[in-house]
């Protein structure tokens, strides 16, 4: 976005999901006292608001990204009052939020197929990303792992659809990647 001081190819919902997602699972994590959720989704957070921040200096219709930007962290804000203020049993707020948390992770790891109808009408993934593809990838397989390795379902389960998502998205930058070699050398000719 700094290089092209445009948000033309970027795609915004995954970073609002992302930011969402990270900071509930961050409240996951500090009512489990578990310090990898803690550490991890601090730091994710962090960088997922600097990513809005940037989004929103160079995108030229700011009106859209901040009413769904309000509109999701009004959500949030719903939900974490609901948890924090309506449940009293803390094995029931961390039950009641670990299911929130999961909701939130596989909305996150669905946003990016918001331009499937696009990629595939125009046969070009020009709107992904293939480093986030991977990183996405990888993150949802440590996270499903992790899960799996302290056998807590709310983590293992939201993050499987991730893993799915990517192996989509790696098959049509395979599928697209010929059309768009021919594309990128008609343009240069």
């Amino acid at each position: 976005m700094r290089m092209t001081r445009s948000v033309d190819n970027v795609q915004f919902l995954p970073f609002l999901a992302t930011d969402i997602n990270n900071l509930s699972w961050l409240s996951y994590g500090a009512l489990k006292g578990d310090g990898t959720l803690i550490i991890v989704n601090s730091v994710g957070a962090m960088l997922q608001t600097l990513y809005i921040l940037v989004y929103l200096h160079y995108c030229p219709r700011k009106r859209g990204v901040l009413l769904q930007t309000a509109t999701l962290l009004g959500v949030l804000l719903l939900g974490f009052g609901y948890f924090w203020l309506l449940v009293a049993d803390p094995e029931a707020r961390l039950q009641s939020l670990g299911l929130f948390c999961s909701v939130f992770t596989i909305s996150m790891y669905l946003s990016p197929l918001a331009d499937l109808a696009k990629v595939i009408k125009t046969k070009s993934t020009q709107s992904f990303s293939l480093s986030l593809t991977i990183a996405t990838f990888l993150a949802s397989a440590s996270w499903t792992l992790y899960g799996f390795r302290l056998k807590d379902p709310y983590i293992m389960v939201p993050n499987f659809p991730g893993i799915v998502t990517s192996f989509i998205r790696l098959w049509l930058f395979w599928k697209y990647s010929h059309k768009q070699d021919r594309n990128s050398q008609l343009l240069q000719t």
